[in-house]
């Protein structure tokens, strides 16, 4: 067994390959011009991963777990001051998991045919780019009228989100660009054992189907409003955010979605870090689910956060942030930036309705101008 295996970039490689030779942290540097300290960190990063996976030889540790699992303990028997028996107990990695999961993905899209291109628009505004935010959907929840005032089903969503999308384009003016603002939580559940459960506490939901159904309408609804969008705007940009209902949901969608439509005039925003953020002339907009941070702290974090501190300084016309979560509508204008809490157009949960939460349903569209800021905005309202 050797370090090699742990490895995860080729400098790793390049370092580990010439430890096992026998090189010194100060050769290995010379051969590869980088300095003794950076061997080191490169070593130091590899031997972590190692032991966590239960292999470090200098502790006797040399009985590795499979890739997706972390050691949970080790016992080790000793006979005359040397190691003749050992258990090790192990433990599933769910972040390594979801890593392998989204990788076996990846690789899995390259079987799918790519998007036949459209012809763009003849005639939109430059300036503008109209924005169309649905949150809190939750594809595959279940809510009965009798008991929460609402019917919601997967059927049902998957016409109320088609409807929506007819509704909110028909709404834009002609702008060059549309962002399709798909803010968190817009599949119910995670499907943990394929049950309806959530990812964090393992609460039971009201769920209308299987994952596996609610995986096909999800793909297929997204995948028909990024055509629909195409045939509205010259440019497409996409954000399928993370939410607290669909944690690793939301990384399979948004990969589906950034492969699908290669090469074409859309653009995904990929990225694992929670916070999203787009750059639209001097205007910049963020994106947050909102089960991380709450609405009238998010300025703090677009503006700190030294990722978006460049975009955030160049935004003289304006700096807007998205946020869902609670499934109703609040504004707050503070520190620079107006952060604005999204509806939803789902139904009316039971835990909503027994708690007493009501809302108005809906989604909005709004418009942005490169030098103006926001210009325009219409709320449009479920509909079957």
């Amino acid at each position: 067994m050797s370090l090699l295996q742990f490895c995860t970039t080729e400098r790793q490689r390049e370092v580990a390959s010439r430890v096992d030779k026998g090189m010194s942290a100060r050769e290995i540097g010379l051969d590869l011009g980088i300095s003794r300290t950076t061997v080191r960190d490169h070593l130091k990063a590899v031997q972590k991963k190692a032991s966590l996976q239960g292999y470090s030889p200098e502790h006797d540790y040399v009985h590795s777990v499979p890739d997706g699992y972390t050691v949970k303990g080790v016992s080790t028997l000793y006979t005359d001051g040397k190691p003749t028996a050992q258990w090790v107990k192990s433990q599933s990695d769910k972040e390594r998991q979801l890593e392998m999961l989204v990788e076996r993905m990846e690789q899995s899209l390259d079987l799918v045919p790519p998007f036949k291109p459209t012809k763009p628009p003849k005639q939109s505004d430059d300036n503008l780019l109209s924005l169309l935010t649905i949150t809190d959907f939750h594809v595959g929840s279940a809510c009965w009228e009798a008991e929460t005032g609402d019917n919601f089903d997967t059927k049902i969503a998957a016409d109320i989100f088609l409807n929506a999308m007819h509704d909110m384009l028909a709404a834009c003016p002609k702008s060059k660009t549309g962002l399709l603002n798909i803010l968190g939580d817009f599949i119910h559940f995670d499907g943990i054992n394929l049950q309806p459960i959530t990812s964090g506490g393992g609460h039971v939901l009201d769920a209308d189907t299987r994952y596996t159904k609610i995986v096909d309408v999800s793909m297929s609804i997204v995948r028909e409003a990024v055509k629909m969008m195409l045939k509205r705007f010259e440019r497409v940009v996409v954000v399928v955010a993370e939410g607290n209902h669909d944690i690793s949901s939301s990384v399979w969608l948004r990969k589906y979605i950034k492969h699908l439509f290669e090469n074409s005039r859309v653009e995904v925003i990929d990225n694992a870090f929670p916070y999203y953020a787009y750059l639209h002339g001097n205007c910049m907009l963020g994106f947050h689910h909102g089960h991380k941070m709450k609405l009238a702290n998010l300025h703090k974090l677009f503006a700190s956060e030294p990722r978006f501190r460049e975009m955030w300084g160049k935004a003289s016309a304006g700096v807007y942030i998205h946020m869902g979560h609670y499934h109703h509508e609040r504004v707050i204008e503070d520190g620079g930036a107006i952060a604005e809490m999204h509806p939803s157009l789902t139904g009316r949960s039971s835990y909503e309705a027994r708690g007493g939460w009501m809302s108005q349903r809906g989604a909005k569209v709004i418009t942005y101008d490169k030098l103006d800021g926001e210009v325009h905005r219409t709320t449009i309202r479920p509909r079957l």
